[in-house]
């Protein structure tokens, strides 16, 4: 029976009705029991912080003589954190339970009692919050009511909430809305706070973003939507492209390519509408937007990327002695550039198959050949990442090179020089290299 009352008479201390104590305990002055409060809670006595503090809650007093540095929402703050690890001290979970019930009085009282001017509203909704969110195993509810003060700070100041903890609390504020099925608010959370987040939280948003949208004809429908209030948003434009690239409508990822290009004429923009038309099949488009990107090059790896892929459409085309130029322009880049050589090889490589085209291959288009693989070894040389890839090709050619009768009957020795030119046939002429018989 004495364990219940002792109890209940502790709980009736902390709650909101009990920290009533209008004056300094022990009759002392306001500023003898400020400084016993103070050097208790520095110290960590919480509970002796406790017996000298509660008159303040009580009394509000707004300045303290001899106390020049004197805040009352300070002492709010430090009577909160006193309350706090007080319930965390606490074995007896009725007791602990109370103390924390005080702490949310305290907020409440604090919101009450102190204007805008006083105290940063931003800041103790946040505070609050977080008190919830850690105890909320203690507090009934204690989740949605974290949930709650964080949408108070939000509404406040979303840039800081969107940059406070990394990104962290506006994405628990997401996913609480995803998981509640609440669509509108999340989007409207995210319109907004994209300006403002950093690479974490941009990742975040991206993942929930997905989720919220399982269809991506809706999710276009949506972004399109979007775009209509905000002309011109390259961040919408790019993922629109994005979306209806994925869903094979090439005509739209073009159409939408071209007005990210237009609004900002960049390497970037250029390498994704020649990407595009390349994928669609449109070559000659492709041909343009990747010359264009070319142009707009501001690195020799913008260049080159751009090179290999004119080369590689011209190729195509049958234009082999561009596409030969192209690559050799690379090369003035890059002397090393081993995929450069490899490419020269695949250009000499179509040569043959286009003079062969209609009659059977002969002896002299066998010893072009070689000449594909000189370029492959100078690739392997220059660039010994790329062995791999020669040593593939390297199966392909040599097979196919001259044999010991067509060099009987050619009278080639080994270590002989030959020129691939016009001599071999006239489809060659424009070749003009050396080569060795191998």
């Amino acid at each position: 029976m004495k364990k219940y009352i002792a109890v209940f008479a502790i709980m009736f201390a902390v709650t909101s009705n009990a920290y009533s104590q209008a004056e300094p305990p022990y009759g002392m002055s306001e500023l003898q029991a400020y400084s016993i409060f103070y050097e208790n809670y520095r110290t960590g006595s919480y509970d002796m912080a406790l017996q000298f503090g509660k008159w303040m809650l009580e009394a509000q007093p707004r300045s303290i003589e001899g106390a020049n540095r004197f805040s009352l929402p300070r002492q709010y703050e430090r009577m909160i954190n006193v309350y706090t690890e007080l319930s965390k001290q606490e074995t007896d979970p009725s007791i602990s339970s109370a103390y924390l019930d005080t702490v949310q009085t305290i907020y409440t009282e604090a919101f009450e009692i102190f204007s805008e001017d006083e105290i940063d509203y931003y800041d103790w909704h946040f505070n609050k919050g977080r008190f919830y969110q850690e105890n909320q195993s203690n507090i009934s509810n204690g989740m949605d009511k974290a949930y709650e003060e964080y949408e108070k700070a939000y509404e406040l100041d979303p840039e800081r909430l969107a940059q406070a903890g990394d990104g962290y609390y506006i994405n628990i504020l997401l996913s609480n809305y995803v998981s509640k099925d609440e669509r509108d608010k999340a989007l409207a959370m995210i319109d907004e706070v994209e300006q403002f987040a950093g690479d974490s939280l941009m990742n975040q948003i991206n993942e929930i973003r997905d989720g919220l949208f399982s269809d991506p004809e809706e999710r276009i429908k949506f972004l399109e939507g979007r775009l209509a209030d905000n002309p011109g948003d390259i961040a919408l434009l790019k993922e629109i492209a994005n979306l209806y690239e994925d869903q094979d409508n090439q005509e739209k990822a073009i159409d939408y390519a071209r007005q990210i290009f237009e609004a900002e004429q960049n390497f970037e923009n250029a390498k994704r509408l020649a990407e595009y038309a390349q994928s669609a099949g449109e070559r000659s488009q492709a041909l343009n937007f990747w010359q264009q990107a070319l142009d707009l090059a501001e690195t020799n790896s913008q260049q080159k990327t751009a090179i290999i892929q004119l080369a590689e459409i011209n190729q195509n085309l049958g234009n082999l002695q561009e596409a030969r130029r192209l690559v050799r322009r690379g090369l003035q880049l890059d002397r090393n550039w081993g995929e450069a050589y490899i490419k020269i090889a695949d250009i000499y490589a179509a040569a043959i198959r286009q003079c062969t085209s209609g009659r059977p291959m002969e002896r002299d288009d066998r010893a072009v050949y070689w000449l594909v693989l000189d370029y492959l070894d100078r690739a392997r040389n220059a660039d010994p990442s790329v062995a791999n890839a020669v040593q593939r090709q390297y199966r392909t050619y040599e097979p196919v090179t001259p044999t010991a009768e067509d060099k009987f009957f050619r009278g080639w020795e080994t270590g002989d020089e030959i020129q691939i030119d016009s001599s071999i046939s006239d489809c060659y002429a424009w070749i003009n290299e050396t080569t060795t018989v191998r």
